[in-house]
């Protein structure tokens, strides 16, 4: 009967208290505060941690689901590229750690690139996974972030960038770096199309990626607690030998000094990507008026489409109306001089300026004042007196206020000659007074 006790029992008993076992992945450890959590308490919670609020690392795919309207958006094809040039070879083969990230991650490199609708409007995003790689910058993942670029100029749209990255891939040597100049080119483009550059930094945003397209973007908004360094802080604290202060290199550090604009929870992330690309693109063609600027036509001076005037004519005023003697000059001074009255004298009767606007000379002929017009006087102490010549339209009281300003002007100058001579006499002669040292 041992058989029974030492079998039977054993697995009849086994058989009603078993206990499955979770998955390796079923359990997370929180970075911040050691405190377990599900994983489906985190997909819930769109990775951060409920225990401490810290923001877990997203796979690009769910960070893209997460931005767009319901969660709908078009994967963009990339080029492809030379999987391995250098044949590079370390502890294991670079091009069997490509096929080991494929599988983990199911993606062709470590960025992904779609376009959807963000509030209603046209978005192009990309976005890095980490656990491709660490999210390495090589020719494949350039190759998309220019692709995604250049998307976006092509259908006017706005591009957002989530980053996340370790920087270049040191497979690729020479030809990661060159995906740095090859990106800020891109997105030259971007600005020259005058379309919004928007960069979520995620953690972490470290080298070469942050020296290039990761902080060339027109807004940088980052998610609290992430690393956002070029160099990381252990290495920098190695090499200066002094402490470095707290949450040094973390989001809300850099915007204490300016390196970013502001930190966002993921929560509020989709709503604060939109209402940015509201601000920098209201309308969803703000961008249409540049592109379509061929299919626009010129009409009486204004740019007109679709029968709506994009650009009104300047309006001209007319020029004034010599022949007629009225001015369209605002300035009452102006006017004045143009129509050939003096500033101080009184408005002509109707009957007179009627006759002054017949003796005006006509439209053809010269408007410039004859000699006899305009004449200088200078009188025996040698003050020159300007005298206002008179037109056809002046009238005699005019005449009579100049005379009386020319009589006064050549007063004044004969006082001051006299007052001159007179000083010229009481000077003693400097000749003479050397001449008497001398004798002396």
């Amino acid at each position: 009967m041992n058989w029974i006790n030492n079998v039977v029992r054993p697995k009849i008993r086994g058989f009603l208290t078993t206990r499955r076992e979770p998955p390796d992945n079923f359990w997370f450890k929180c970075p911040a505060c050691g405190q377990m959590s599900d994983h489906k308490a985190l997909d819930d919670n769109l990775m951060v941690f409920p225990c401490c609020g810290h923001h877990g690392r997203m796979a690009a795919r769910q960070r893209l689901a997460i931005t767009f309207d319901d969660g709908a958006f078009d994967e963009i094809a990339v080029a492809d590229v030379p999987l391995d040039p250098l044949r590079f070879r370390d502890e294991k083969r670079y091009v069997d750690r490509l096929k080991a990230a494929k599988a983990q991650t199911g993606l062709k490199d470590a960025v992904l690139v779609g376009e959807g609708k963000l509030g209603g409007r046209p978005v192009v995003a990309a976005a890095q996974d980490f656990r491709f790689m660490a999210g390495s910058l090589g020719m494949a993942a350039g190759e998309a972030v220019i692709t995604g670029m250049m998307r976006a100029v092509e259908t006017r749209a706005p591009f957002i960038l989530f980053a996340a990255s370790g920087g270049a891939r040191m497979q690729e040597g020479i030809l990661s770096l060159m995906q740095m100049p090859r990106t800020t080119i891109a997105v030259q483009a971007l600005r020259d199309a005058a379309l919004p550059y928007i960069v979520v930094l995620t953690d972490p945003t470290t080298g070469g990626v942050t020296a290039s397209y990761a902080m060339l973007g027109d807004i940088h908004i980052a998610e609290p607690g992430a690393l956002i360094c070029f160099a990381g802080p252990r290495v920098i604290q190695q090499t200066i030998r002094e402490e470095l202060p707290d949450g040094f290199q973390r989001a809300e550090y850099l915007l204490e000094h300016g390196m970013c604009d502001m930190v966002i929870e993921r929560h509020d992330m989709r709503e604060t990507l939109q209402r940015v690309c509201g601000l920098l693109l209201p309308h969803a063609d703000a961008g249409a008026a540049a592109s379509d600027a061929d299919e626009a036509h010129v009409g009486d001076g204004a740019i007109i489409k679709d029968d709506v005037p994009l650009l009104e004519a300047p309006q001209v005023q007319p020029a004034p109306d010599l022949a007629a003697g009225t001015s369209h000059v605002a300035d009452p001074e102006a006017a004045a001089a143009m129509n050939g009255h003096a500033l101080d004298a009184p408005p002509l009767p109707d009957g007179e300026a009627d006759a002054g606007a017949a003796r005006a000379p006509k439209a053809d002929e010269t408007h410039a004042p004859e000699a006899s017009d305009s004449t200088t006087k200078s009188n025996g102490d040698g003050t020159a007196a300007k005298t206002a010549g008179a037109n056809g339209a002046n009238a005699p009281e005019a005449n009579a206020a100049n005379a009386d300003k020319s009589a006064a002007t050549a007063a004044n100058g004969a006082d001051l000659v006299a007052q001159n001579a007179t000083r010229k006499k009481a000077a003693p002669k400097k000749g003479k007074a050397s001449r008497s040292g001398k004798s002396a």
